[in-house]
């Protein structure tokens, strides 16, 4: 998908959250939404979000001094879904539907994302999850289902820390051995990194790759090549949070999008209301 007008105040908005997060003094804020506001001004409108907070984040990490202003932060989310994991767990084995329920659990998961909102409590996850758990998704899920159980090699595509925890209970009810699970090559914003992905012990139950990019999504012209073989030799792409719908959305391949549509414009894009829980493939292109 392109950028539209209603993003930039949001890239503004984000900047402004992120370095502050830095402990950065007020000074060098200024000069930080100095240079992001000359940056914006210049942004390619057709190019995805994320390759705008890509080049966003690098001035923020030169500007600051912080090469992860969001570690903390990250590691927090991850103990906190880590702890909430067992409960998942058994919620899930006593589903009539296990593996719809563990599809619903990682869409709720979604909840914790900080590009879209700067703090997620314990409060707001658990209302996720019941959300979740309970209101009618948009999506055809017995489509999605068919070409699971079709798919001997399955590439998933994480999105953030601690959300991670709940891709791992639906990684489990796929069946691990068929999936190979993509993070981010480097920090950026609260995205799950190889750190996190060790860190909730994912590594232990499926094989976890990176990207190669630090981009908040999947930019396939800055990503590694061993991460492309393995994206295009796929059976089937399963690509979770707004980021990697921002980014693949217009990509021809057999992508399955679960995210929860946090925003207007990509609500819009997809064509649901705000709030909908989301289970999509990709948006054909005009011919």
């Amino acid at each position: 998908m392109k950028t539209y007008l209603e993003c930039i105040p949001c890239f503004v908005r984000h900047s402004l959250d992120v370095g502050r997060i830095t402990g950065a003094d007020e000074k060098t804020q200024e000069i930080l939404m100095r240079e992001v506001l000359i940056n914006l001004s210049k942004i390619d409108m057709s190019k995805p979000p994320p390759y705008t907070a890509k080049h966003i984040h690098f001035l923020i990490r030169k500007i600051t001094g912080n090469p992860d202003p969001y570690k903390e932060i990250k590691i927090r989310h991850n103990k906190l879904a880590l702890k909430i994991y067992p409960k998942l767990k058994s919620m899930v084995k006593k589903a009539s539907d296990p593996l719809n329920s563990a599809m619903r659990l990682a869409m709720a998961g979604n909840v914790i994302d900080l590009g879209v909102k700067n703090n997620i409590t314990e409060e707001e996850i658990e209302k996720s999850i019941t959300k979740g758990l309970s209101q009618p998704f948009i999506g055809d899920f017995q489509l999605f289902k068919k070409e699971i159980e079709n798919s001997k090699n399955i590439l998933y595509l994480a999105d953030n820390a601690g959300e991670i925890v709940f891709d791992k209970i639906f990684i489990e009810e796929i069946g691990p051995e068929k999936i190979t699970l993509a993070v981010r090559g480097g920090p950026i914003i609260n995205d799950a990194t190889i750190y996190d992905a060790k860190f909730c012990n994912l590594d232990t139950i499926v094989s976890v790759i990176d990207n190669g990019s630090d981009a908040p999504g999947t930019i396939l012209e800055y990503c590694k090549k061993e991460f492309l073989d393995i994206f295009w030799n796929s059976d089937l792409v399963i690509a979770k949070g707004q980021g990697n719908f921002e980014s693949l959305s217009n990509v021809e391949h057999n992508i399955f999008f679960l995210f929860k549509a946090k925003c207007n414009v990509i609500a819009n894009h997809a064509n649901v209301e705000v709030g909908s829980y989301v289970l999509t493939r990709p948006i054909k292109k005009n011919k």
